[in-house]
C-alpha cells in the first residue's frame, strides 16, 4: 500500500461547511494520490456528501465526532469541554501520530489554542506563530505572525524569521529570502519598544538574510519574503490588504459597467484581467500554516471554498515532503550551541 501523507480534514469547521469542505477533500484526493483524507465531524452528514463524489476510496476515511465548536465560543473553554468535537479530534490526531496535518475553516481562536494545547511546539519554539502567504507585485511574501501572539517579545519575532525563512526557501523555493521586520519607518532608529529591540538582533543574527525595515506601503511591492511582526500588527496588515482588494476590485467592475463605452472596454481586457486578478485570489495560496508545532496546523479562511480547502491540503504534502518541521528544529538548534 502507498505511504500517504494522512491530513485530518475538520469537516464541520467554515460558513461553508460542511459542503465546500468536502468537496475541497474529495477535489485533493482526485488530484493527488498521495494524500489520504480524514474527513472528522458528523459521520451521516459526511457520508451523504462523499456520495455525490467518485473518488478513490482508499485515500478517503470518515472520522465520527458529535460535537462543533462554534465560532464565538470561548476558545479555551470548548477546547476542554467539546472533546468529541471535529476540531478536538482532528488534533488528537495529529498528536497521537494518526495524521501528518490539521486543516480547519473552522474557529480561528480553537485552533490556535488547540495547536499549542493539544498538537503542542516543536523543541526549542517559544511561540508558533500564524503565517498565511500574500500576493505581492512580484509573488508572494510570508507574513509572520498575523494571529497567534499579540504580545510578542524579541526572541519569538527572531524565531519568526528564521522559521519563515526556513518556509520561503523550501515550500515556494526563494534561495535565501529577504526578511524585514514591520515599521514605521526605514531608519534603524524608527520604531516601537518592541521592534527597537528586535532590530539588532535581526541584524546579527547569521541564519537569516536580514535587510532591515518594511514600511505597510512598500508590503504589496514585494520589497521583502518574510515580513516579521507581532500578531496585531500581522493582523491589521492582513485585513487591511484583504479589504482594500475586495474593494478595489468591486470598484473596477462598477467603472466598466458605467456605460456602452466602458462596457466594451470591459468586453476587450477582460481576459488579461482576470489573468492579472487570479494572481492576487488568496484562494489558490491555501490557508495560514501555524509554523512551529509538532505538526502542521492550517487554517483557512471562514468562508473558504473547495478551492483553498484543496490548496491547503496540498500546502501538506509539500510541508511533509519537504521535511519542514525537522529543518526548523534544526535552524531553531543552532542558536541554543
Amino acid at each position: 500500500m502507498a505511504e500517504y501523507v494522512k491530513v485530518a480534514l475538520d469537516a464541520m469547521g467554515g460558513d461553508n461547511a460542511p459542503v465546500e469542505i468536502i468537496k475541497g477533500g474529495v477535489a485533493a484526493i482526485n488530484e493527488n494520490n498521495k494524500v489520504k483524507v480524514f474527513f472528522v465531524g458528523q459521520e451521516e452528514v459526511i457520508k451523504e456528501e462523499l456520495a455525490k463524489y467518485t473518488y478513490n476510496a482508499e485515500q478517503a476515511e470518515i472520522v465520527n465526532a458529535t460535537e462543533i465548536i462554534e465560532t464565538a465560543e470561548p476558545p479555551v473553554m470548548a477546547i476542554r469541554k467539546k472533546k468529541d468535537s471535529s476540531i478536538v479530534k482532528a488534533m488528537t490526531m495529529v498528536r497521537e501520530g494518526v495524521c501528518d496535518a490539521y486543516v480547519s475553516a473552522g474557529s480561528t481562536g480553537a485552533t490556535l489554542v488547540g495547536g499549542q494545547v493539544i498538537v503542542g511546539r516543536l523543541k526549542g519554539i517559544e511561540r508558533p506563530a500564524l503565517a498565511p502567504l500574500i500576493p505581492t507585485e512580484t509573488g508572494v511574501s510570508l507574513l509572520i505572525d498575523c494571529g497567534a501572539n499579540v504580545d510578542a517579545k524579541p526572541s519569538h519575532l527572531v524565531q519568526y524569521a528564521k522559521i519563515g525563512s526556513v518556509y520561503m526557501e523550501n515550500i515556494m523555493g526563494i534561495k535565501n529570502p529577504r526578511v524585514g521586520i514591520v515599521n514605521n519607518g526605514a531608519e534603524e532608529e524608527k520604531g516601537n519598544a518592541l521592534v527597537k529591540e528586535t532590530f539588532p538582533l535581526l541584524k546579527n543574527c547569521p541564519e537569516i538574510n536580514f535587510v532591515g525595515s518594511v514600511e505597510a506601503r512598500d508590503i504589496p511591492k514585494g520589497v521583502v519574503d518574510v515580513i516579521v511582526c507581532e500578531a496585531f500588527e500581522g493582523n491589521v496588515v492582513l485585513k487591511l490588504y484583504e479589504g482594500v482588494g475586495a474593494t478595489l476590485i468591486k470598484k473596477v467592475k462598477a467603472g466598466m459597467m458605467t456605460n456602452l463605452r466602458s462596457k466594451l472596454g470591459a468586453l476587450l481586457v477582460k481576459p488579461a484581467l482576470k489573468e492579472t486578478l487570479k494572481s492576487f485570489d488568496l484562494e489558490q495560496y491555501g490557508g495560514a500554516p501555524m509554523l512551529g508545532l509538532n505538526g502542521l496546523v492550517v487554517k483557512t479562511h471562514g468562508s473558504s471554498k473547495a478551492v483553498e480547502v484543496k490548496n491547503s491540503i496540498m500546502q501538506c504534502v509539500t510541508f511533509s515532503e519537504q521535511n519542514i518541521n525537522e529543518k526548523i528544529e534544526d535552524i531553531i538548534s543552532l542558536s541554543d550551541k
